[in-house]
């Protein structure tokens, strides 16, 4: 590890920011991450720089986006005398990612994402998934286990049927509170989503699946009869071989691509 002093900098509340300091745990998500020379990594909030070490030294270049200018003189001053070390002043939530993609390099991302903004973070890097490797992201522990959740499950919902669309998610491990500073009151996990290369339940038309995967669970006590009662009627659902009374976190991600497919068909 650098021996370079780090200046202090308070962590901010508005950013969601606990930096992640313990040796063991840094070296095991880099050890995750398994960078190589030459790929095109991108760290989502480096912070301090604790991930950042490493992966730059393994990998040779690394892109960061840190919207936090403060943190920008740190960075600076511990990787900046590397010409392959490119900072992006900008909010990860509204950054294009295009503009990282140069060559024929897919993206590799990584990060120790803020709690506050995690799921529409997700979503957002969802959109890019045609130009990603992989993600390996440290995450809320309930977050990390909604995106992994399987039908059944208590935290199987939007969030994990709509990234196991797109991503296979595989939940690594965990990470205790006292790794962080401050320390936060929740345990963190590690995740590793990669695209899809081909979709396994490819659908006629996402942006109708969201609204229904949405509405879905937008009451997630009642029977898919009800929550869908403005899309489809219990016949329709029937001839879709999917019980009415049957609640959404029992349905499968090929059943809410079914219900949309016949919407689709269906629709005017």
């Amino acid at each position: 590890m650098s021996q370079t002093a780090i200046p202090f900098h308070k962590a901010r509340k508005r950013f969601g920011q606990n930096f992640l300091y313990d040796h063991g745990v840094i070296e095991r998500i880099v050890a995750a991450i398994h960078p190589k020379e030459g790929e095109k990594l991108v760290e989502i909030g480096p912070g301090q720089g604790a991930l950042t070490e490493g992966l730059l030294q393994r990998a040779g270049a690394l892109d960061v986006v840190e919207l936090d200018r403060d943190l920008i003189p740190t960075l600076k001053l511990r990787f900046g005398l590397n010409r392959e070390f490119r900072i992006h002043e900008a909010d990860a939530l509204k950054f294009d990612f295009n503009t990282l993609k140069t060559d024929d390099r897919p993206l590799r991302l990584a990060g120790n994402l803020p709690y506050n903004i995690s799921t529409p973070l997700i979503f957002h890097l969802l959109s890019f998934q045609g130009l990603i490797a992989d993600m390996h992201f440290m995450l809320q522990k309930e977050v990390v286990q909604r995106l992994a959740a399987v039908p059944g499950e208590k935290h199987y919902g939007r969030l994990g049927i709509m990234t196991q669309y797109y991503c296979a998610v595989d939940y690594l491990f965990t990470v205790g509170p006292g790794s962080f500073r401050p320390a936060p009151k929740v345990d963190s996990a590690i995740v590793r989503l990669v695209p899809h290369k081909e979709l396994p339940y490819p659908c006629k038309n996402t942006a109708r699946l969201e609204i229904v995967v949405r509405d879905a669970f937008s009451q997630r006590r009642k029977t898919i009869r009800n929550t869908l009662k403005k899309h489809l009627n219990a016949e329709a659902l029937e001839q879709l071989g999917i019980d009415p009374g049957t609640r959404p976190e029992q349905l499968h991600l090929a059943d809410f691509v079914k219900i949309t497919d016949y919407l689709e068909d269906t629709s005017c």
